[in-house]
């Protein structure tokens, strides 16, 4: 069918409620919106589902989360594992509880045990849960940091990380074979599969965290939940310290009606928390995204507070941790391709194995799981980062974890602290000895339709320039063919000769193309001079406004 004929379907079939009739009715004059809203299927894709909440074949709605669900169903039968069980989480946003209950009632209604969290529970925590409970798969119902508008369907494996490519196109094919959405009105849940879980198993989760601390000390802290499921995990695993909420925030509001955007790595969403901390004479401000994986910071620094970026922050954590823990000939950093080089040079000084992945804390969980399925495997993973402010500390998940990082974030700003230094004067001392890094991130978004087509276009034309992109290029590196033993992926990476490098990418979440900056300088000022540069001649190979 093409978007009309699925948008008259759902305007006319039995399948479909009221309230969506309803909703898509009040559209019948906007084409635009109608072709928006079915001119596809919602992607399902490594990351599982997301999208705009609405009515819609290209929506996130109850009816696209069962169609999934069911595909999954029918992919872990297809196992033919005996009593096969799954746990379902959800975070803050809106319909998100309902969507986790309708997940639940497709697993619960195809005889699959189904445990179902109680309160909004943070991502790392539901990686934790699969292999806790020993489940054949999990679901987050989240958006991670997107705007109020998204919502999101994330699926992990028995392992508790996200699908890597090979099973998420294997889910893929069962989720394709659902043609129509009918049998909905047909699930009849079975409450006697659905078990609820919550308090034991944050407890248990907590407890797992508390076994990764290296420092105990004092310090005051501000911290905000950006409205999330961040807010008792974070502070159960902060209890030694002077943590000071933000009101404001603390509670869940899946409008996120104190911030733009609930995105950590943007000032504005600290803006509050670092209005308190400047009331309250704090040390430092942390924030959580509204599923907890991610995890932003402002520290306290010559009476100024000053924000990290996921590289800073990432480059300071394998510093302490490695000064901190025992390493041997094993030991190994595991980051992305678009995480700077910066921590790793300090891993590698330090004595630790570099393994780069691709982008997506998938594929770093995929590498626990491939070293601890090996008794004699030449690695052992000590933390994993990616740029995009995602650290695991501990192999307890198999994705990156807000709680872990807050606690070891905050007990890295004690330990200082006991120095009388700032986190930023141990990261100016760390550039001192590796030299000056400044990371950059553009993101141009192009929805609908056409900008799908535009982010292709540009792909291919960033190719088709290859080693004339940029003045000085050392190497060109085309991850879509496959290379250095990673499976292929759209990025195509340009490596400087003065060590800096750009990587270009659409993101495989939402409608943009992504570009990352590593500048690598002797200071701020020639780093910035260097940057601009390189945007110029971006802007006249590409035509971006960036």
């Amino acid at each position: 069918m093409d978007y009309k004929e699925r948008y008259k379907n759902w305007c006319e079939g039995s399948g479909f409620d009221n309230r969506t009739k309803e909703e898509l009715l009040a559209i019948i004059e906007d084409n635009t919106e109608i072709k928006e809203r079915f001119y596809k299927d919602l992607s399902f894709g490594t990351g599982g589902l997301r999208g705009i909440m609405g009515a819609g074949t290209n929506r996130m709605n109850s009816y696209t989360v069962k169609k999934a669900t069911l595909g999954l169903a029918n992919f872990i039968q297809s196992q033919k594992k005996a009593n096969p069980s799954v746990v379902v989480a959800f975070d803050t946003r809106n319909n998100s509880q309902q969507f986790a209950e309708d997940v639940a009632s497709v697993f619960s209604s195809l005889g699959i045990k189904t445990y179902l969290f109680d309160a909004p529970m943070p991502t790392p925590v539901l990686s934790y849960t699969v292999r806790h409970l020993q489940c054949d798969a999990g679901v987050v119902i989240t958006a991670s940091h997107n705007p109020k508008e998204y919502n999101g369907y994330k699926v992990y494996d028995h392992n508790g990380g996200q699908l890597t490519p090979n099973n998420a196109n294997e889910v893929t094919s069962f989720i394709n074979q659902v043609t129509d959405f009918e049998w909905i009105t047909s699930i009849n849940s079975n409450p006697a599969l659905i078990e609820l879980i919550g308090a034991e198993i944050l407890d248990s989760f907590v407890g797992e965290i508390g076994r990764q601390s290296i420092f105990k000390g004092e310090l005051n802290i501000v911290y905000t939940p950006i409205h999330g499921a961040g807010n008792i995990p974070v502070r159960q695993a902060l209890t030694n310290y002077n943590v000071s909420v933000v009101k404001e925030q603390e509670l869940p509001d899946g409008n996120f009606s104190t911030v733009v955007s609930p995105n950590p790595e943007d000032k504005k969403a600290l803006q509050m928390a670092i209005n308190q901390a400047i009331r309250e004479n704090a040390d430092i401000v942390i924030g959580t995204d509204p599923d907890c994986d991610r995890i932003g910071v402002a520290v306290k620094h010559n009476e100024e507070f000053k924000l990290l970026t996921g590289n800073q922050i990432g480059a300071l954590l394998v510093d302490f941790v490695t000064d901190n823990r025992e390493v041997n000939a094993k030991s190994t950093l595991v980051k992305t391709i678009v995480t700077n080089d910066l921590g790793a040079n300090i891993a590698s000084n330090k004595g630790l194995k570099i393994l780069d992945t691709l982008t997506g804390f998938k594929y770093i969980g995929e590498k626990i799981n491939e070293f601890e399925a090996a008794p004699d495997s030449d690695n052992e993973f000590v933390m994993g980062y990616e740029e995009s402010y995602g650290y695991l500390i501990g192999t307890h998940a198999r994705d990156k974890d807000a709680v872990v990082a807050a606690k070891l974030i905050c007990e890295m700003a004690a330990y200082y602290k006991t120095l009388g230094l700032s986190l930023m004067d141990r990261l100016q001392s760390i550039y001192g000895e590796y030299g000056y890094y400044m990371d950059v991130l553009d993101s141009v978004t192009l929805k609908g339709l056409d900008g799908a087509t535009k982010i292709q276009t540009l792909m291919a034309e960033t190719r088709k320039l290859d080693n004339q992109f940029f003045k000085n290029i050392e190497a060109v590196k085309d991850y879509s063919v496959g290379i250095d033993g990673l499976p292929k992926e759209d990025v195509i990476k340009f490596l400087l000769k003065d060590e800096s490098w750009v990587a270009i990418r659409p993101s495989g979440t939402e409608p943009k193309i992504k570009i990352y900056y590593s500048i690598k300088a002797t200071d701020e000022n020639v780093a910035q001079i260097k940057l601009e540069d390189i945007k110029l001649q971006i802007k006249q190979n590409l035509d971006l406004e960036l």
